[in-house]
């Protein structure tokens, strides 16, 4: 090794294999450049050591199971409860136990591209995953909550690898399942599984709801989703609903202060 590397090349080497650098020496090194390139170094170690230790706490729920004796842990989760229109969809993954995926959170916490990034990587190293859906029909004739519900349980039961324990979004068990299962409120946040089914989930719905942008392009699917947004609100305001709305969710009513419809809540 050269007895003094260029800036250049020092970062090169701490991007590729920085083992084969002395830091304790360059430590020393009065340039600059040196000094802000170990101060970054060190700030990516810092990071990547609390991600590895949330990642530990992300996977307790899973490491819990699997210490009882559960071997397939299957995350639960749905997306499409608050929207106006479209289906309400339900992802069910297992995770295998040495997956890592950094930066990997609840759906609600990543933008379009990351979702979509994410979902790629669990869909190839997940021991299974599966969707299910609920119809608008069905969540009009059932309500949204058991529709979720069928959705989950549908999801799950797709599965190519039969799971030993369920965990589930929410509060609500789902009914009539034989298999053990935990409900775990905000688990989308808490179990890594269950946050990699919240991927799957709203990266599918989203899918779904930009091919019904195609047939129904005055509604604006591609950008909302079927929630409703001031734009959505205006639209059927302005020209009605579609076969894709919830019927059950257009008890609207007028604001005073603008004019606008809203939907009441859908949980």
């Amino acid at each position: 090794m050269p007895k003094r590397l260029t800036v250049t090349q020092i970062k090169q080497i701490l991007a590729t294999d920085p083992s084969v650098l002395n830091l304790g020496a360059l430590a020393g090194d009065p340039r600059a450049g040196v000094q802000k390139l170990l101060d970054s170094h060190y700030s990516r170690q810092d990071k990547a050591a609390r991600e590895k230790e949330r990642w530990q706490e992300f996977r307790q729920y899973e490491q819990e199971c699997w210490d009882s004796g559960y071997r397939k842990v299957a995350g639960l989760d749905e997306a499409g409860r608050g929207p106006l229109a479209g289906p309400v969809v339900a992802a069910a993954v297992i995770l295998p136990s040495r997956f890592y995926l950094p930066g990997m959170k609840d759906s609600k916490q990543l933008n379009a591209k990351q979702r979509r990034e994410y979902a790629a990587i669990i869909k190839k190293e997940a021991v299974a995953w599966a969707v299910g859906t609920a119809s608008v029909a069905e969540i009009d004739t059932l309500n949204i909550l058991r529709a979720s519900l069928l959705a989950m349980e549908r999801a799950w039961k797709r599965l190519a690898a039969a799971p030993d324990i369920l965990l589930v979004d929410g509060k609500i068990p789902l009914p009539q399942t034989q298999v053990p299962q935990q409900p775990i409120v905000a688990g989308d946040a808490k179990a890594a599984c269950i946050a990699a089914a919240s991927i799957i989930a709203k990266t599918h719905r989203d899918k779904i709801m930009d091919r019904y942008a195609r047939h129904y392009p005055q509604y604006g699917f591609e950008r909302h989703a079927g929630y409703p947004t001031r734009e959505h609100r205006n639209t059927l305001q302005q020209i009605g609903p579609c076969p894709l709305h919830r019927r059950t969710f257009l008890s609207f009513l007028a604001r005073p202060d603008d004019g606008v419809l809203f939907a009441p809540s859908a949980e």
